[in-house]
């Protein structure tokens, strides 16, 4: 780091010039990526649900409509009025774009007719079956919408494709909502934070650069993998909050090294080689974090890894390349247009004899210290236990939003055309299954509870397949119980039996992520474990961040099903109570567990260093916290700021993603990591130290990831 930090302030015009130049150039080649998103991979392709829906087709066809729109008669028409401008809509729909032609009200007959239809008979619908993947079917879905909708009838439109389309659609504008607010509102804190608007706005400029350069990684991933809108969204709050996290860390150390009375480029390089070197690790340990991502089944979540993993490493390539060329020229010029003369230092010196005090006062009684934050912690992560989690659903988007009423209605008022689950019947050895052994597992499945009514769909070959109608509206939990009872008839000799459609292809992903939970922490814990162990040359230091992190995150779980299940103050957030997305828990696991131990590593360092040097313990917490404090509680208030910006999203995935994320780093950066970290060090005394690994015994040396 310390022939880095010479070469990038010894050239710093070429440096800031190079990097800013790529920098804008991957954004501008990257804005394309909104055209290459993979609006898809919600589901475990390999998944039971999936295997029998692909069966399904290659044997009988598409069974069920991937858009289902619904036409109301306006006032003083009937349905046979509006019959040819309807048939007229339906028949403009290109051939190639459909995987059987499309079916409706006024072209179905008997019971499929009747089924169809609302019981007031102003309302019917007409059922699209489209070609492709999810992805081509999203991706095609705005023009194929425009082509159905007949002027002057009232036109909704249900189903799988369009509640993702709108689930889709909503979380991208989620990020210019974030962004619009965060900003203004993390430059007004940082100007009181440094006490002038230049120093306040170099971070916002390292934030903003970091949000270009991921738009690059993201478009030079999708050209490899799928890219998807989700991804997209986590990318922009991480490479905004975690770049101006950096940019704060290295512009306070560099004004530190000013105030000492060195000169610009060396305060640049001493900066760089410090808090540079601590950004450093910090970007490992995210990176850590969220390769756990990369185990899950969905490539919806494997997607965001890759584009937080992205987004991470443009935020610290910036923050050690132009920005410590950019500071070494600026110099005493980084305290211009001060609000107050003066005011920035006597924050800093007031704010570290605070924060020195209260560590003394926690170290005076540590048990008591750590004690009662431990209760608080678990009182806060007791109504977790009652947790329920699901996946996308109609619910995640706001209650007067179109789709979703639109679905509500198709589930009232068409019962009979809801999807429930196919249930895939094929005989063993090429055979066809025996007829006996068929009727009686229609039986059975007909006597299951949750199920409304069991319909012979079609037979060809060794297949037989049925629909299952439930009792429960299509994406609700009721139907994904009506699935898994549906799976537990025991399977007559002769036969195989698979159920699919899009409940169970729902029930199947979100187990398939539940099941991928452990690999992905342990990829993650062992990660974190030897990263911090290289950092620190500790064995007890690492498992305690470990530790932290763990703590932080169940409280958070705790007050987000106190919220979002228990039903507490959710309509003020603007949701309603219900299972927590299982894919935005993942998010905030990956994400908190990443940030919590990053801030224990710029605490950590800093008593490390003091430790090395010759303090003793006591010594070593008091200026760790001291030095630290207020740099980690204002990034952990700026990173607040840009979670609790995307917390206004109107999709509650977003919103519960988001939310956690700011209370885990809340709770991590104010009671753990300024009150029960130090109780717990003190406590640990002489052993936080201790390591099986040689240390030099001539004398103190600077620790490998000093912080600012």
């Amino acid at each position: 780091m310390q022939r880095w930090a010479r070469f990038a302030t010894t050239r710093p015009r070429w440096v800031v010039a190079v990097t800013v130049v790529l920098i804008l150039l991957s954004g501008a080649w990257g804005a394309g990526v909104l055209d290459e998103l993979d609006l898809a991979g919600y589901e475990d392709p390999a998944s039971e649900s999936a295997v029998t829906d692909r069966l399904t087709v290659q044997a009988f066809g598409k069974q069920t409509p991937d858009v289902v729109v619904v036409y109301t008669a306006p006032e003083g028409k009937t349905l046979d009025d509006i019959r040819p401008q309807v048939l007229q809509r339906l028949a403009a729909v290109p051939g190639d774009r459909l995987a059987k032609p499309i079916e409706s009200y006024w072209t179905a007959g008997g019971l499929r007719q009747a089924a169809m239809v609302s019981a007031d008979r102003r309302r019917a619908i007409a059922g699209i079956s489209s070609n492709g993947s999810m992805s081509d079917q999203l991706a095609h879905y705005a023009e194929l919408r425009a082509a159905l909708v007949v002027p002057g009838v009232d036109t909704e439109f249900a189903g799988f494709i369009p509640v993702i389309d709108a689930f889709n659609q909503r979380s991208l504008t989620s990020v210019v909502i974030a962004e619009s607010v965060a900003i203004p509102l993390m430059l007004l804190l940082l100007v009181v934070v440094f006490g002038g608007l230049v120093a306040a706005s170099v971070p916002v400029v390292v934030g903003g650069l970091a949000m270009i350069g991921a738009l690059g990684a993201l478009r030079a991933l999708s050209m490899v993998t799928g890219v998807s809108a989700f991804a997209l969204n986590i990318a922009s709050i991480l490479g905004l909050g975690l770049a101006i996290d950096y940019g704060l860390f290295m512009v306070s150390r560099f004004r530190e090294e000013l105030r000492d009375g060195r000169t610009p480029v060396v305060a640049a390089q001493r900066a760089t080689h410090t808090a540079g070197r601590t950004i450093a690790f910090s970007a490992l340990l995210l990176v850590c974090a969220f390769a756990g991502t990369l185990v899950f089944p969905p490539s919806m979540l494997r997607s965001l890894g890759f584009g937080a993993i992205a987004a991470i490493a443009i935020a610290a390539f910036v923050s050690v390349t132009a920005l410590p060329a950019a500071l070494s020229m600026m110099g005493e010029r980084i305290n211009a247009l001060p609000w107050r003369r003066g005011a920035a230092r006597r924050g800093e010196e007031r704010a570290e004899r605070r924060w020195a005090a209260l560590a003394t006062a926690v170290m005076r009684r540590p048990v008591v210290v750590a004690v009662a934050v431990a209760g608080l912690l678990l009182a806060l992560s007791t109504p977790f236990l009652g947790v329920r989690m699901g996946g996308i659903n109609p619910d995640v988007l706001p209650a007067d939003d179109a789709v979703r009423v639109a679905q509500a209605e198709l589930s009232a008022g068409f019962p009979n055309a809801s999807e429930g689950a196919t249930v895939l019947i094929r005989g063993v050895d090429g055979g066809a299954p025996p007829a006996a052994a068929v009727s009686w597992l229609a039986g059975e499945v007909q006597r299951t509870e949750g199920v409304r009514v069991v319909v012979r769909l079609a037979e060809q070959g060794d297949a037989v397949l049925l629909r299952a109608l439930s009792t429960s509206p299509d994406f609700s939990t009721g139907a994904e119980d009506m699935v898994a009872a549906v799976r537990a008839i025991p399977v007559p000799e002769g036969m195989t039996v698979q159920v699919g459609g899009m409940n169970a292809l729902r029930a199947d992903s979100n187990e398939s992520i539940v099941a991928a939970v452990p690999l992905a922490l342990a990829i993650v814990i062992a990660a974190t474990l030897l990263v911090m162990t290289i950092a620190f040359r500790s064995i007890l230091l690492p498992l305690k961040a470990v530790l932290m992190a763990a703590v932080s995150l169940s409280a958070t779980f705790g007050v987000l099903t106190w919220i979002f299940v228990d039903g507490n103050g959710a309509s003020l957030l603007g949701a309603e109570p219900g299972p927590l997305p299982t894919p935005a828990l993942i998010v905030v696991v990956v994400a908190v567990f990443g940030l919590s131990t990053d801030y224990e590593v710029f605490l950590m360092s800093r008593m490390i260093e003091a430790h090395e040097r010759g303090a003793d313990t006591e010594a070593a917490v008091r200026e760790g916290v001291a030095k630290t404090g207020r740099i980690i509680t204002t990034a952990a208030a700026l990173f607040v700021i840009v979670t609790g910006a995307a917390a206004l999203s109107e999709v509650t995935l977003i919103k519960v993603a988001a939310l956690g994320m700011a209370l885990a780093i809340l709770i991590d950066a104010t009671v753990v990591r300024m009150l029960l970290v130090p109780a717990l060090v003190r406590l640990m005394g002489a052993a936080n130290w201790w390591s099986p690994f040689a240390r030099n015994p001539a004398g103190p040396r600077t620790s490998p990831t000093s912080s600012e």
